[in-house]
């Protein structure tokens, strides 16, 4: 309900101060949106977490907030004044650190992934640390039209949240489920049309109360003496997730080898392909939940073989989703001069065709 009544507020308090996402190439909107609605996602998610939480179950409960506080204030001055890709790394580091060092959230083993069980505490500190950044900007990432990175986040805490209410794990419920509420009342506005964006502050939160969530759950799934053990728990937390962090690490992957910056902005994710074969931003975000959805099912089907089995099974039927889907897209081409392509750098290495004079570089 904080979530709800607040978004109007900032909507105008935005419009007021031109706090605006102004469209761009990249970019699936043509009009000016504002960007601060993650601030009405942390709003009612504090609140409600705080309230909620028991004093007997609140150990640990002030250095995720400590670590939330972090990502928040960095997430909300990227939206208004833009913070370097190096700036946000390393603050994510930090409360990537706290999470691991003082809330005890931390991957201690394998479970037979590569033939490794208990991890060295270094190994599992890095481990971990690697983690945690890497869900968090999984849904910075994949925030790119209407309604998706909402709905997926709210997908995964409800998963989560249902869960470790089950499990007895009263804390790391109310976080998931708290979060989901506040989605619901944030998804309200910004499904498409949308009228506000969540912005790095919302995005980065997401992904950051997911690592949490998803660690603690491998954690709790996979001992026996749990309330409700899961056997393949590792696999299971990735399917979960699948859908922001197989893309995550897809387009991350992609950039390192084509030797740019892990950081660099591209219109490599997998909404961007399913723009291109021409669905809306509602059939794009239907598209995402229900492969997810189905990502789920399949990993808790094929629970029993072994989580090395189940990883690598959602790991190949991604990648040949998402291959068909990026073959199946109809190829841009961009019309530019010879001099634009000398002055790149680039006329030794594409394909070159020479149209009325102008110079077309095939993509």
């Amino acid at each position: 309900m904080i979530t709800f009544f607040s978004i109007p507020v900032i909507i105008e308090v935005a419009k007021d101060k031109k706090l605006f996402d102004v469209p761009g190439e990249r970019k699936v909107h043509n009009v000016v949106i504002p960007t601060l609605g993650g601030l009405g996602i942390f709003a009612g998610f504090i609140f409600a977490t705080l309230i909620g939480v028991p004093p007997s179950e609140a150990s640990v409960l002030q250095y995720f907030v400590a670590a939330i506080m972090i990502i928040f204030f960095m997430g909300i001055k990227d939206d208004i004044l833009i913070l370097t890709a190096t700036k946000k790394f390393v603050g994510q580091l930090i409360a990537a650190g706290i999470i691991i060092k003082f809330g005890g959230v931390e991957i201690k083993d394998l479970y037979g992934i590569m033939g490794i069980h208990a991890l060295p505490p270094t190994a599992s500190f890095l481990i971990s640390l690697f983690t945690i950044v890497v869900i968090t900007n999984s849904f910075n990432l994949i925030d790119g039209v209407d309604g998706l990175a909402g709905s997926l986040g709210l997908l995964t805490t409800l998963v989560f949240g249902m869960y470790f209410y089950y499990s007895g794990q009263t804390l790391y419920a109310i976080m998931a489920l708290s979060l989901a509420g506040s989605l619901v009342g944030f998804l309200i506005y910004n499904f498409h049309p949308a009228r506000i964006f969540m912005g790095d502050t919302g995005s980065l939160l997401i992904g950051l109360i997911n690592s949490i969530l998803v660690i603690k759950f491998i954690n709790v799934a996979s001992d026996p003496a749990s309330t409700i053990p899961l056997a393949s728990a590792p696999a299971l937390g990735f399917a979960v997730l699948i859908v922001p962090l197989f893309d995550t690490l897809r387009v991350v992957s992609l950039r390192i080898i084509n030797r740019r910056s892990p950081f660099w902005p591209d219109r490599n994710h997998i909404h961007h392909f399913l723009l291109d074969i021409g669905f809306t931003h509602k059939t794009v975000t239907l598209t995402c939940i229900v492969a997810n959805i189905l990502f789920i099912g399949m990993a808790y089907l094929l629970r029993f073989t072994g989580t090395a089995f189940v990883m690598l099974a959602l790991a190949l039927v991604s990648t040949l989703i998402v291959s068909i889907v990026y073959y199946k897209r109809p190829k841009r081409k961009i019309v530019v001069t010879k001099g634009q392509l000398h002055e790149e750098g680039i006329l030794a290495s594409h394909k070159i065709f020479t149209l009325t004079g102008e110079t077309i570089a095939q993509d």
